[in-house]
Order: structure tokens, then sequence, then C-alpha cells
């Protein structure tokens, strides 16, 4: 799918592909050193999610511009990538031209949505006072236990938040347990996504 996506890219004038990441970790190393006009992100990629990687990219390049491209259609994941900074959420399913006229309106500053998404999303901020679940989870946890769920939707591992936290990995691996419980999710890229989603 990756070298697929990048031979297409390639076949249009205005667009070059400068560089191709197999996870998330690559794909932030990468584009730190490229500074690429514009990022495809994947959401489930392993080691770092689509999600954290667009946080940490948005952070980092705030002129690059990231770009989802999924086969996710959950309103969760839209929400979770838009509020990270994402400029666009696109479908693989998608038109290969319109994938490319996507691309150039992204490096052009133009946010594109795929259309039965923004469809959702009409549907969605219809109630927009509408208490929600998460809302709820949230207030579940403690202090510490909110500053790690931060750091894990920055993409640290154990031994960073324990150098960043001064305590011992043991303890965080314990709070990234009890985050994991209280949100009712099961791993790391969950909770980020969780957190992203909230604004956390």
């Amino acid at each position: 799918m990756r070298e697929g996506t990048a031979a297409l890219l390639e076949a249009e004038p205005h667009l070059e592909v400068i560089a191709l990441a197999g996870n998330g970790r690559e794909a932030i190393e990468t584009a730190l050193q490229t500074r690429p006009d514009v990022v495809l992100l994947d959401l489930n990629m392993p080691e770092i999610s689509g999600i954290q990687a667009c946080a940490v990219l948005r952070n980092r390049l705030p002129d690059t511009h990231v770009l989802v491209l999924t086969v996710s259609e959950q309103e969760e994941d839209l929400y979770a990538a838009l509020r990270v900074g994402a400029a666009g959420y696109l479908l693989k399913d998608m038109p290969p031209a319109d994938l490319i006229r996507a691309v150039l309106d992204t490096r052009n500053g133009e946010p594109t949505i795929a259309p039965v998404m923004a469809a959702r999303m009409l549907v969605d901020l219809q109630d927009p006072d509408a208490p929600t679940p998460e809302a709820r989870q949230t207030t579940q946890l403690s202090e510490r236990e909110r500053e790690v769920l931060g750091f894990l939707a920055d993409g640290l591992t154990n031994r960073e938040i324990a150098a960043r936290l001064f305590i011992g990995e043991a303890t965080v691996k314990t709070h990234v347990r009890h985050v994991l419980e209280k949100l009712h999710v099961r791993s790391r890229a969950e909770a980020a996504a969780f957190a992203a989603r909230q604004g956390l």
C-alpha cells in the first residue's frame, strides 16, 4: 500500500515523494530530517500510532501539513486526528485522482476530509454540548495518571516517562496499567488516541 501510494503520487508532475517510512517512529525521524510539505500518515502503525506521530510532527514541524490516510471510518479516529492537528482525513478506498488532489490542496493549506466522514461530523455536531462517556472517564484519573497519559500521547517510552517524572520504570508501568484500566482501553496507542480526543 505504501509503495503503491508513492508510485501514484510520483506520477503527478507537481508532487515529489522524498521518503517512505515503515512505522510511526521512523515516520517522525524521517520527517524531522527531510522536513516535507505534506506527510501522509496511516493511523495503525507499529511502534507509534498515527495519532501520536501526528501530534509530535505538528509540535516539531509546524509548517508541515499532516494528512491522515486510513481505512478507519470511526468518528473517534477522525476527531482524534483533527484534535492533534491533522490537516485532513482521507479513506484508502478513495479514487487515485482524488488522493492526488487532496495532497495538492493540503500542500496549499486547504483542509480535506472524506465526504462520508464530513457528513458524520455534521450529524455529531448537532448536539455539541452533550457530555460524552470519555469526558467522564478522564475525571477518574489521578493527577499523576493524567501526566503519564499526556506522555503516552507524545509517544514516550516507559523509560523516557520515568526520566521526565523522576520515578522508576516499574512505577511507570503501574501507572500505565491503571490508565488503561480506567479508560477501558487495551493498548498505549488507544490511550494516546483517547488523550488526543480529549485534548490532553
